[in-house]
């Protein structure tokens, strides 16, 4: 899992923005927000403009030089922040993987453009390479003696290098990085809206939507999901012209389902395409961010959508502008995160005061009780 993450110069991001998902408190209610001593499911509130997009663009930089996945290059644009005098954006990551911890540091001039990279497994420095101090790369891991260590002419990453290159003879080390390499082969980002884009876990998605439920065998799945969403869910497969597709079906007469239902009920539609890669893919994602995902839904939908995350594996982060969803009935105070331009913290630490399972947070947030 994410246990923390920082970011300087990308962005919104001037200085240096800390996310610290490690930060746990004691509740003993809604204990299945928390794994191992990480915050596993968690929803960010803030004002428009504070940079909670930029903070999912942000986390999944790492996809675009580690992996091969999909990543959608125009979100990139305006890479460094503008008002920094700095010409290089700078990253750092932990991940806390079973009982080891992974802390990966880099900076980039340019999304594609690496300037320096250093990799620690529990404190232990194995890989650090700064192309602007020394074209070799030092690497200390076991299988790696051979290696050609100067990259100096080559863009890619030294950790990519080391993952294509190197048969690793250290177990414990091999073991560790597989690890680490799956997690952000499988991380996801994507957006609640009509267009459906999104970044990493798959090298091309299904270009049609109900296709792909269809294909997969899940259409009276999804029908169930959508009546679970107090929805219509008379869903019909029809074939015209050699072409199958879904109507709702009113008995005297068909119309089809995309043309004809609301802006909610696709996002929804789309919300249920990953949803199926969540419950039911041999190689599930590993990390979640969702961004605006109530974007076109009703307060009881959205409640909804927490719910059946809040039921899955995968670490999941949802950003949102309803403080109406800010309750302990869904979620614990360690777990609502409040974002300002330059910090984002917990509830949990923002007041004073013991938060208890009866207290309505939502309504102390409007009262101020947390700085706001």
């Amino acid at each position: 899992m994410l246990c923390k993450f920082a970011v300087r110069n990308f962005k919104s991001f001037n200085d240096w923005f800390s996310f610290n998902l490690s930060d746990v408190s004691g509740y003993d209610f809604n204990p299945q927000c928390i794994r191992d001593g990480v915050v596993n499911k968690a929803i960010i509130y803030g004002h428009n403009g504070v940079g909670k997009s930029n903070l999912g663009l942000a986390i999944f930089d790492i996809v675009l030089h580690i992996t091969d996945k999909f990543r959608s290059m125009q979100y990139y644009a305006n890479y460094l922040n503008a008002q920094s005098p700095n010409a290089m954006a700078e990253f750092s990551y932990t991940f806390k993987l079973g009982n080891d911890f992974v802390n990966y540091e880099y900076g980039k001039v340019a999304p594609d453009s690496l300037v320096y990279e250093r990799l620690s497994i529990n404190d232990k420095k194995i890989i650090e390479y700064d192309r602007s101090v020394d074209p070799a790369a030092r690497i200390d891991i076991a299988g790696t003696e051979t290696l050609n260590k100067d990259l100096s002419q080559i863009k890619i990453s030294i950790i990519k290098y080391i993952r294509s290159n190197a048969v690793i003879q250290d177990a414990p080390t091999e073991t560790v990085l597989s690890a680490f390499f799956s997690f952000v082969d499988h991380m996801l980002l994507f957006w609640s809206l009509d267009t459906r884009t999104y970044l990493g876990y798959e090298v091309n998605a299904t270009a049609n939507i109900l296709v792909d439920i269809v294909e997969k065998g899940h259409l009276e799945q999804f029908k169930g999901f959508l009546q679970s969403a107090g929805l219509d869910s008379n869903i019909k497969l029809v074939e015209e012209n050699g072409e199958k597709k879904l109507v709702f079906d009113f008995g005297n007469r068909a119309v089809d389902f995309y043309s004809s239902c609301s802006t909610g009920m696709r996002s929804l539609t789309l919300f249920y395409y990953w949803l199926q890669r969540v419950k039911y893919a041999n190689e599930k994602p590993s990390f979640i961010f969702i961004d605006e995902f109530d974007a076109f839904y009703h307060l009881s939908l959205s409640k909804t959508i927490i719910q059946e995350l809040i039921g899955v594996e995968s670490q999941v982060i949802l950003t949102t502008h309803n403080t109406s969803l800010i309750s302990n009935d869904l979620m614990r105070p360690d777990c609502y995160f409040l974002m300002y331009k330059d910090r984002i913290d917990p509830l949990s630490r923002l007041t004073d005061k013991e938060l208890r399972f009866a207290h309505n947070i939502e309504k102390m947030y409007r009262a101020g009780a947390f700085g706001e």
